[in-house]
């Protein structure tokens, strides 16, 4: 591991963000301190659906954006517009790559998702296909159908809490087979224990 808490860089055409230095050096020192360290290496890839599983702790979402912070990489992330009416909650969620999304429009948030991505010339979109912190017979396929809308490829990110690690694993390029794509990125997941609940 490096000595400030992260191992990977970031291709040039992965979206990216210039953070404060501070706040910079700070999410490194978080996942520094926490012992934890990144793995894999970052497609280069301008469009891309990033999923992160195994999900079970709101330390996952603590410790994903530490690293997203620490790397200075651009992820954006659908959240309810109602949360972003408190203008102070709303500047601080935009500034952490949250996207509001209006659930009422009749194209659904997985079209307004698509279409947020077919529209830009770079950008990264990030969910956890399981749609929750408690363990799921199914995984919630919203990843799959805004991915395959967008014709973009789904990129596993994994929490390893045995050995503290977040890891990035190859790109999957999308069949017409919605079925089988889930049942062979879930499968990918398996090794992967989150905190509180094993493999996903």
């Amino acid at each position: 591991m490096a000595p400030d808490g992260v191992v990977l860089r970031l291709p040039p055409n992965v979206p990216r963000v210039r953070p404060n230095r501070f706040i910079r050096w700070l999410a490194r020192s978080m996942l520094r301190l926490g012992g934890w360290r990144m793995a894999g290496t970052f497609p280069d890839l301008p469009k891309i659906v990033l999923i992160g599983a195994p999900h079970s702790s709101n330390w996952d979402g603590v410790w994903g954006f530490a690293a997203k912070v620490a790397l200075g990489l651009d992820i954006k992330i659908l959240g309810k517009d109602s949360l972003f009416k408190v203008p102070v909650v709303g500047a601080l969620l935009r500034h952490l790559g949250v996207i509001p999304v209006d659930r009422n429009k009749p194209q659904g948030v997985v079209e307004q998702a698509a279409q947020m991505i077919r529209d830009a010339d770079r950008l990264w979109f990030g969910l956890a296909p399981e749609g929750t912190r408690k363990p799921v017979e199914r995984w919630k396929t919203g990843f799959w159908k805004i991915a395959k809308a967008a014709d973009v490829p789904v990129l596993p990110a994994y929490f390893h809490y045995p050995d503290k690690t977040i890891g990035i694993g190859e790109p999957f390029t999308l069949s017409d087979d919605m079925a089988a794509d889930v049942a062979r990125i879930r499968a990918w997941f398996r090794p992967w224990q989150g905190k509180h609940h094993g493999t996903t």
